[in-house]
């Protein structure tokens, strides 16, 4: 069974790594952001809970986020192991994963603000489908259409410059402290963000020990 913690600024990667190192490795990803968008789409009173807060500019309270992550790991579907991204978010959280899981590896993707700014304000999402694209590195065959059902691309309530600069300074405050706190208990990795998604994939392989990226798509 594998356990990891994946690490980093909005915009670094995180879901696009942990969902190839997850599908490779027959364990589950577990994205917060995902939950997020699940109980939007679905109208419910947390999504009622996350829109208003996204809408406002201001980040989802960290007990909501532990609250809906305890629930998902009690679900026990990871049989083989699960790779985690948007938890932990303080260091009563951290404390907490490390009482009750046995983590394999901690992988903290790095990427400057000022690549965040270019990534995240580039982002688009499929109202339909709920698609992610990025104009950057993946631009619809139409524009602002989905290729994959038509839908109306549009931008996350939540990627504007000012959410974005309050995001930025909550993760170098809060999630900073919790890099420290693994890389004095845990195997923590440290990867350059700004390469391409195989560069990168391919260095946290190399780093954990696991098979190499290209092997292990063949």
């Amino acid at each position: 069974m594998r356990k990891y913690v994946i690490m980093g600024v909005q915009g670094s990667g995180k879901g696009t790594q942990a969902k190839l190192l997850a599908d490779d490795l027959d364990i589950i990803h577990i994205s917060v952001g995902d939950i997020f968008r699940w109980h939007v789409q679905q109208h419910t009173k947390v999504g009622a809970q996350v829109r208003r807060t996204m809408a406002e500019g201001s980040l989802v309270g960290d007990e909501l986020v532990e609250s809906l992550v305890r629930d998902r790991l009690d679900i026990h579907d990871w049989n083989y192991g699960f790779v985690i991204d948007g938890f932990p978010r303080n260091a009563r959280q951290a404390e907490f994963f490390l009482e009750t899981y046995d983590i394999d590896g901690v992988i903290v993707l790095e990427l400057p603000d000022e690549e965040v700014h270019n990534r995240v304000l580039a982002r688009r999402l499929c109202a339909e489908c709920g698609l992610d694209y990025n104009l950057i590195a993946s631009n619809p065959e139409q524009p602002d259409v989905c290729d994959a059902c038509g839908g109306r691309l549009v931008t996350r309530e939540d990627d504007t410059p000012e959410a974005l600069a309050a995001r930025l300074a909550d993760y170098h405050a809060k999630t900073r402290p919790i890099v420290e706190l693994f890389e004095r208990k845990e195997f923590v990795v440290h990867i350059d963000a700004t390469h391409s998604i195989d560069d990168v994939q391919a260095e946290i392989r190399e780093q954990l020990g696991l098979p190499p990226y290209q092997e292990a798509r063949s």
